[in-house]
């Protein structure tokens, strides 16, 4: 993480200022160093150069963790499906395998083929309305922030698409944050590849409860990350507490007559930001004013089962065709 963030963050817990031990760092980046707080003396170590802010007490569902870890537990009980996987050709494989495909070669640090491989399954997963819409909400928030300066922090960054787009385009700090500490290493190899880490921090931590400052933060983007925080009640009033600009939020909505898909989002527990009405009830209830820009529909199908990976899915979501809503929801 570079150093300018250690003015912006603070304890997690309960608010109160670091102490900070550094230990090695390069130039303006922290690679290794403790964090300690003054006042309840919960310490929150950097290390690789990922501060990790995490709370012990708070039980953390890695979903990363989770796919990854049944990913090879399946490959190591059946070796002739992890050589097919990697040494089949590329356009023999279903969609989904191609991206499973990438995921492996990225953990053997082969970015090029994996990104190859990636984007090839990206046009067999998904519909090209879906990929027009989210692309233009990507363009979008490019645009809108092109002419800032200060940090950029992009919540639920995951594999940090977003966040490639911002640092490869604009000239502004970045920072990518995540529950998951595995995907956020993953991350700072790809973005090392890509050349692109000198521009971006990493910090892995709760979004309902972030180690930042009370207002230290002039600009949140999130990449469909929203439904992906588990329990989000107290979720944007924690962000509306560290908030002191705009938050841009690419979001996509399904329709509320839909009862084929309303019966996995609500099995799921997906509801509250899958739904117009109700991701916009949120927002007002923790006193943000709320636009929808850039509105767009398009056509969204289930993803293509795995044919190697025992008919395995990219996406729990849709089940069954429908139209979705995209948006930029843009929050002061």
């Amino acid at each position: 993480m570079q150093k300018y963030l250690i003015d912006m963050l603070t304890c997690p817990v309960c608010y109160g200022e670091l102490g900070w031990r550094i230990t090695q760092q390069t130039n303006e980046r922290v690679e290794d160093a403790e964090a300690r707080c003054k006042s309840c003396s919960r310490s929150y170590p950097i290390r690789e150069g990922i501060g990790i802010f995490l709370i012990d007490e708070i039980q953390r569902n890695d979903l990363w963790e989770q796919v990854d870890s049944g990913l090879m537990k399946h490959l190591r009980s059946h070796p002739e499906l992890f050589e097919q996987l990697l040494t089949a050709p590329l356009e023999t494989l279903s969609p989904a395998d191609q991206f499973f495909r990438g995921m492996r070669l990225e953990e053997l640090g082969k970015f090029a083929e994996a990104r190859q491989a990636h984007n090839t399954a990206m046009r067999g997963l998904y519909t090209s309305d879906y990929l027009d819409c989210f692309q233009s909400q990507v363009d979008y928030v490019i645009n809108e922030l092109a002419s800032g300066e200060d940090p950029i922090v992009d919540l639920a960054s995951g594999r940090c698409y977003l966040v490639e787009q911002l640092a490869s385009k604009l000239n502004r700090p970045i920072v990518a944050t995540d529950f998951s500490i595995r995907v956020l290493r993953q991350d700072r190899k790809r973005l090392e590849f890509e050349g692109l880490y000198n521009q971006v921090s990493l910090l892995a931590f709760d979004a309902r409860h972030t180690p930042f400052k009370d207002n230290a933060i002039k600009t949140l983007t999130t990449n469909l990350g929203l439904p992906n925080i588990e329990d989000p009640g107290p979720l944007l009033k924690e962000l509306r507490r560290v908030v002191r600009g705009s938050f841009f939020a690419i979001s996509h909505f399904f329709p509320e007559d839909d009862q084929r898909n309303e019966e996995e989002i609500h099995k799921l527990k997906l509801e509250t930001f899958m739904y117009r009405r109700t991701a916009l009830e949120q927002f007002s209830s923790a006193k943000w004013q709320i636009e929808m820009r850039n509105v767009c529909t398009g056509r969204a199908l289930p993803t293509p089962p795995s044919v190697i990976m025992d008919g395995l899915r990219n996406d729990a979501l849709p089940v069954s065709e429908t139209v979705l809503e995209w948006c930029t929801l843009v929050a002061n």
